[in-house]
C-alpha cells in the first residue's frame, strides 16, 4: 500500500473543487491546472498549488498530456485524478501516468480502452452474457455498411460515436433518407470531440428509462454495486435531472441489474469507482448501454443515500487498500435528487449562453447540497462546458428531496447571463417527474421540439421590478450628486415624491409612475402601470432582497442592479429589466432576416453553401461548434448567398454576421 502525498487534479470546474474538498479532508496536498482562461477560478484558487497549462481551446491546456505531466513533475505531484471529461477515459493519458510512476486514480489504461469503445465494449458485454441492445458495432465503418446495417436493424436507429458519450456524436434517426446526414454530423461531432469518427448502431428503444448502476472494485477481488441512479430526464441525451434510487426498482430488479453491472466490471479486472448504464424497458427488460470508466456528474445522489464518499474510496483503492466492506454492508436510506444548472437560454433552443456571473449565492437549508465551481464575477467562456454547478436535495422520502430542491432552486441567486433555473424548477414540478413516471421522453412530451416557452411576468412582477429600479436611483441619489438617468422625471410635492420610470423587460417596454409615502414605520408607494395603481408596502429589505406586498399580498424577491439593469428572482421565476427612462427604445428584431448572425460564441466547423448559391428556408448554412456541442446554422429566408465572412476552424463571437442572404422579392 502507498500512501498518497499529493494529488494533481487533470480538470477545472466544479469537479476540481469536489476532490480537492475531500482531499484535503484527508490530509492530501492539491494541486490545480488552468488555462489562461480560468486563472481567476475557484478551481485554481482553492488548491494549495495551481500551474497554467497552456491557452483556452482544450486541446492546448485540459487535453494537452504533455502539459499535464509536465505540471505534476515540477509539483511533485505522485498522483493524479482526472475527474470526469477531459482525459478521463483516456486509456493513453492513464498509460502515461503509470509509466511515469504516479498513481492514477481510476482504472487500468486497459480497462479504460476496452470499454471507452462502445463498438469493442458491446462486443465483450455480449461474450461476457451482459444483455445488450441489438446493432451493429462492427469494425467496417465505411458509408455503405453503415447504410446497409441501418436498413438491416430497422428504425428508428440510434447513431453513436463508438469512443465518447454525454450525447456528443449520437444522433436519433426515424427514417432511411436521414440516415447518410445522421452519420455524417455524428461522425464529424465524435471525431472533433473524441479524436475518432468510429459509430455503432443500435435499434432505439422508445421511451425507455435510463438507469445506471454504481460499482466499486478494490485490487483484492472484492466488486461490489452502490446501487442504481436514475438518470431518464435528458436532453438531447445529455442528462438533466438524475435520483437514487430509481423510482420503480424493485429490490429483485435491483439484485439482477446489480449482478449484471458487477459481472461487466469484474470480466474486464476493474478496479475503482465505475458505472454500468442500461436502458429498462417498460416490460422491466434491461440492455446494456455502455460502462463510464471514471466519477460520474451524478455521483451525489449515491453518496447521498449510501453514506459513503465516492472520491474518498477512489483514493484508499488507489492507494492498494481493500475497499472495507461487502456487498451485505450497502444499504440504501432515503433519496437523493440531482439537477445540472446549466449556462444555456432554454427559451430559445437551449442555446449555450457566456457572459459574466453577476451574482453566485447558493441557497442553505436542511438537505442541500451544492457541487459548484463559480463565484461572481467569474465569466463565462465559451470553451467547456456549459454546466456551471449541480444542486442536489435529500430526505427520507423522493417527495420531500423534490420539495427541499425546489425551494432550494428558488432560493438560489444567480444573475449575469442566462441559465436553465427555472426550467428545471418547472420540471421538478411537472406531473410525470410528481408521480415517478419520466423516462427518456419526458422533455419531448411535455415542451416539444420549441422547448419550453417563459411566462411573461405579471402585473405584481412588474411593480417590483419598477420598485426595484426605484430603489436602486435613490440609492445611488444617496450616495452621488448625479442622478441616474439625464431624463428622469422627478419632482417634489410634499410630502409626496413623484417619479415616472421607462423600463423594459424582455421586448415589451412601460412607464411606471411611482408615489413614494411614510405610512407609519414602513415605506408606502402607490404604483401605476398600464392604467392601474398598485398599494406597495414593504414589510422589510436587505440590499439584494425585498419582503414587499403588493394590493395585501405578500411577495418575495432577490435582486441585483447592474448599472441601468435589474436581474430579480420574484417568487421563484428570474426577470430581467433595463432602465430605459431618457433613451430610446431601439428598432425590434426582424423575425427573419437575409443577414445570418452567430447565435452564440464558438468555432465554425463546417460551411455547406458557396456565394451566389440558392438557399432556402430551413437549407443548412454551417456548423457551429460552442461548449462541447454542434448548432446548425439554418437559412432564414430564400434567396441566394450574396456573401459568406465565415471560414471552417474560424472564431466567431456572438452576433458577428456569417453570411449574407440576398432574399427574393
Amino acid at each position: 500500500m502507498t500512501a498518497i502525498q499529493k494529488i494533481l487534479i487533470a480538470n477545472r470546474g466544479e469537479i476540481a473543487v469536489r476532490v480537492m474538498r475531500t482531499a484535503k479532508e484527508m490530509g492530501i496536498a492539491t494541486v490545480a491546472v488552468y488555462s489562461e482562461a480560468d486563472a481567476e477560478a475557484p478551481h485554481a484558487q482553492f488548491a494549495d498549488e495551481a500551474v497554467c497549462i497552456g491557452p483556452a481551446p482544450v486541446g492546448q491546456s485540459y487535453l494537452n498530456i504533455d502539459a499535464i505531466m509536465d505540471a505534476a513533475m515540477s509539483t511533485g505531484a505522485d498522483a493524479i485524478h482526472p475527474g470526469y471529461g477531459f482525459l478521463s477515459e483516456n486509456a493513453a493519458f492513464a498509460a502515461t501516468v503509470e509509466a511515469a510512476g504516479l498513481i492514477f486514480i481510476g482504472p487500468t489504461s486497459e480497462a479504460i480502452e476496452v470499454m471507452g469503445n462502445k463498438a469493442e465494449s458491446k462486443r465483450r458485454m455480449i461474450a461476457a452474457g451482459v444483455p445488450c441492445v441489438p446493432g451493429y458495432e462492427g469494425l467496417d465503418q465505411s458509408d455503405e455498411v453503415l447504410r446497409e446495417e441501418g436498413e438491416r436493424i430497422g428504425f428508428p436507429l440510434m447513431v453513436k460515436a463508438a469512443a465518447g458519450g454525454g450525447g456528443r456524436g449520437m444522433r436519433l434517426v426515424t427514417q432511411m433518407s436521414d440516415l447518410d446526414a445522421a452519420i455524417s454530423t455524428a461522425r464529424s461531432e465524435a471525431q472533433n470531440a473524441f479524436g475518432s469518427g468510429e459509430l455503432i448502431l443500435e435499434k432505439a428503444i422508445i421511451q425507455p428509462r435510463h438507469v445506471e448502476v454504481q460499482v466499486f472494485a478494490d485490487t483484492h477481488g472484492t466488486c461490489v454495486h452502490l446501487g442504481e441512479r436514475d438518470c431518464s430526464v435528458q436532453r438531447r441525451h445529455q442528462k438533466v435531472i438524475e435520483e437514487a434510487p430509481c423510482p420503480v426498482m424493485s429490490e429483485a430488479l435491483r439484485a439482477q441489474m446489480g449482478q449484471a453491472a458487477v459481472d461487466a466490471a469484474q470480466s474486464i479486472q476493474y478496479r475503482g469507482a465505475g458505472t454500468v448504464e442500461f436502458l429498462l424497458d417498460a416490460s422491466g427488460a434491461f440492455y446494456f448501454l455502455e460502462m463510464n470508466t471514471r466519477l460520474q456528474v451524478e455521483h451525489p445522489v449515491t453518496e447521498e443515500i449510501t453514506g459513503l464518499d465516492i472520491v474518498s474510496l477512489q483514493i484508499r483503492v488507489a492507494e492498494g487498500a481493500p475497499l472495507g466492506f461487502d456487498q451485505s454492508s450497502v444499504s440504501l436510506t432515503g433519496h437523493a435528487i440531482e439537477v445540472r444548472l446549466y449556462a444555456e437560454d432554454p427559451y430559445h433552443g437551449f442555446l449555450p449562453r457566456t457572459g459574466q456571473i453577476l451574482k453566485w449565492q447558493p441557497a442553505t437549508g436542511e438537505g442541500l447540497r451544492f457541487d459548484a465551481g463559480i463565484q461572481s464575477g467569474q465569466e463565462v467562456s465559451p470553451f467547456y462546458d456549459p454546466m456551471l454547478a449541480k444542486v442536489i436535495a435529500s430526505g427520507p422520502s423522493r417527495e420531500v428531496a423534490r420539495r427541499r430542491l425546489i425551494a432550494g432552486l428558488r432560493d438560489t441567486q444567480l444573475f449575469g447571463l442566462a441559465h436553465n433555473r427555472d426550467f428545471l424548477i418547472d420540471c421538478l414540478q411537472q406531473d410525470q417527474f410528481i408521480d415517478g413516471s419520466a423516462t427518456t421522453a419526458f422533455i419531448g412530451e411535455v415542451y416539444g421540439d420549441a422547448g419550453p416557452s417563459r411566462e411573461a411576468p405579471d402585473q405584481s412582477d412588474l411593480v417590483i421590478l419598477a420598485l426595484i429600479h426605484y430603489l436602486a436611483a435613490e440609492t445611488r441619489h444617496a450616495h452621488s450628486a448625479l442622478s441616474l438617468a439625464p431624463a428622469l422625471n422627478r419632482f417634489t410635492t410634499m410630502p409626496e415624491l413623484r417619479t415616472v420610470l421607462k423600463l423594459r423587460q424582455a421586448d415589451e417596454v412601460f412607464e411606471a409612475e411611482i408615489v413614494s409615502s411614510r405610512e407609519g414605520a414602513h415605506d408606502a408607494f402607490d404604483i401605476s402601470l398600464a392604467g392601474l395603481s398598485h398599494r406597495v408596502h414593504i414589510r422589510s429589505s436587505e440590499p439584494d432582497f425585498l419582503d414587499v406586498l403588493v394590493d395585501d399580498i405578500r411577495y418575495q424577491a432577490r435582486f441585483h442592479v447592474a448599472g441601468s439593469t435589474a436581474h430579480a428572482s420574484i417568487e421563484g421565476c428570474i426577470h430581467v429589466c433595463e432602465n430605459i427612462t431618457g433613451l430610446s427604445e431601439g428598432a425590434g428584431e426582424d423575425a427573419a432576416s437575409g443577414t445570418v448572425t452567430a447565435p452564440l460564441h464558438g468555432r465554425v466547423v463546417s460551411v455547406f453553401v458557396n456565394e451566389k448559391d440558392a438557399v432556402s428556408a430551413g437549407d443548412r448554412l454551417a456548423i457551429v461548434e460552442a461548449m462541447k456541442m454542434q448548432h446548425e446554422i439554418a437559412a432564414e429566408v430564400d434567396g441566394v448567398v450574396a456573401q459568406i465572412r465565415i471560414a471552417p476552424d474560424q472564431q466567431v463571437a456572438a452576433g458577428d454576421v456569417m453570411i449574407e442572404i440576398e432574399q427574393e422579392v
